[in-house]
């Protein structure tokens, strides 16, 4: 995972901004490429769930992700109409899982609540849902696009398994992770729009390791502040910096080399889901909108030359609506 190896998965910028991107990294092809100018069977039905309090827990699924995933929240507004309200239940399960872990005072009540989601699984495959709002319309999503439970259940499996306050021993280990969760998310995505294509499954694997990289550098400095490191030990070690370095916010060209790896890993991912872009069928393009805020990522910590704790990192990018917009009129990923 040397610089050296992925320096050239990183293409010119199309829009550089002058003077943001003033490396302090060794000379060499791969720096100039990084000096980028720019009870069951209870027989219920989903219509029996559709009458009162049922726009109630769509509501809620929609107000949890607006609060705490937004940018899945814009990504789903841009589905079609019938695939809408199954998204947001099944992108809310998601947030219920993801906030366990930072919600727990020991590792016992998160597993509590693990096996809570587990046995709802199974009721709502059983036809039988607890008064929940999201595990409501997540039952709603599954009765009417005959959703592979499979696919649920390694989201809850594996982030049952990573309450471990433990940094991913190597990159191929943030990745399987990121394939067992956020991969996961994509598969049921494609689902839900009825799309069932080798393409597009693979095209999502990749955008889905590319999402879970960023989200673990996007949440570097928030974990931090909470004296904790998850980033993959190998590259540190490959480069000589140890967790200490990024709790003291230190900003050396070492420390910067590593977010430069695992950037450019998150990179290579995007990369290779585009290359399926021919193939995969349009139909499937507004689940892969999310490519949009990693590409979005990427770019700007390009211009802070890999300065996970610049300001500008942790700005809200007001235009991401439009871009978003642009992108899916344009259907493309």
């Amino acid at each position: 995972m040397a610089a050296s190896v992925l320096g050239s998965a990183w293409p010119q910028l199309p829009f550089g901004i002058p003077g943001l991107c003033r490396c302090r990294l060794p000379r060499g092809p791969w720096a100039r490429a990084r000096r980028l100018p720019g009870p069951a069977g209870s027989g219920r039905s989903v219509g029996a769930a559709s009458g009162p309090g049922a726009s109630g827990t769509d509501r809620y699924c929609m107000e949890l992700l607006r609060k705490r995933d937004y940018e899945g929240y814009l990504c789903s507004l841009l589905l079609p109409s019938e695939s809408r309200s199954s998204a947001f239940a099944l992108r809310a399960f998601n947030v219920e899982l993801a906030q366990i872990k930072d919600s727990i005072s020991e590792k016992t009540i998160g597993l509590m609540r693990m096996q809570f989601w587990k046995k709802t699984l199974d009721d709502i495959y059983s036809d039988n849902p607890p008064h929940q709002p999201v595990a409501i319309e997540l039952w709603k999503a599954v009765k009417r696009h005959n959703l592979t439970k499979r696919w649920l259940m390694k989201i809850i499996d594996e982030r049952e398994k990573n309450l471990d306050d433990k940094a991913y021993r190597n990159i191929q280990e943030l990745e399987n992770y990121a394939e067992n969760t956020q991969s996961s998310l994509l598969y049921l995505t494609l689902e839900i729009l009825g799309v069932k294509d080798l393409h597009a499954d693979h095209a999502a694997s990749h955008i889905g390791k590319a999402q879970g990289i960023v989200t673990c550098l996007r949440a570097t400095p928030y974990h931090g502040s909470r004296r904790r490191v998850f980033l993959p030990m190998d590259i540190c070690m490959l480069h000589g910096v140890s967790q200490e370095d990024f709790l003291r916010k230190n900003q050396d060209k070492n420390v910067r080399d590593v977010i430069y790896d695992i950037a450019s890993q998150a990179h290579l991912h995007l990369k290779h889901a585009r290359s399926f872009h021919k193939t995969v069928p349009v139909k499937a393009f507004p689940a892969f909108l999310h490519t949009v805020a990693l590409e979005d990522y990427l770019k700007k910590i390009q211009q802070v030359d890999f300065d996970i704790f610049h300001p500008s990192l942790q700005q809200k990018n007001t235009l991401l609506p439009l871009s978003l917009y642009i992108q899916s009129w344009r259907r493309r990923y």
